[in-house]
């Protein structure tokens, strides 16, 4: 199961790695292009706290267990990760013809929750 819940922090980390880094890094015109029509609705400085968000809670799923600095953090970066996504399934409920969405928050939810049960509990570091 170790090897399964770093497994899953791995693909996690990418995603959202991949998904705050875009929000950091790019204008809101193109990040309304690439990630949705939600991002109309926040300012540019909004999105790119997102973005911060993301881009950390992906660095605290992986490095403070691979460092052996603080591991206590992996299912705490967890939990934020879950409670950020919690917030995006409500904004995306919200909005109309946006259910896709909803569901693929959902299932991030669910995967981060694994994790934060998995490091808070039986396989902690």
């Amino acid at each position: 199961m170790n090897l399964a819940l770093w497994i899953l922090a791995g693909l996690l980390a990418a995603l959202f790695l991949a998904a705050g880094a875009t929000k950091l890094l790019q204008p809101k015109a193109k990040v309304v292009e690439t990630s949705g029509e939600w991002a109309e609705s926040y300012s540019p400085g909004a999105i790119k706290g997102i973005g911060l968000v993301e881009v950390l809670g992906a660095l605290g799923l992986i490095l403070p267990a691979a460092l052996d600095i603080a591991p206590v953090l992996v299912p705490l970066a967890a939990t934020g990760l879950a409670l950020t996504m919690v917030g995006a399934a409500v904004t995306h409920g919200r909005r109309t013809g946006e259910g896709q969405h909803v569901a693929f928050n959902v299932v991030l939810v669910l995967l981060a929750a694994v994790v934060a049960w998995g490091r808070f509990g039986p396989y902690s570091f």
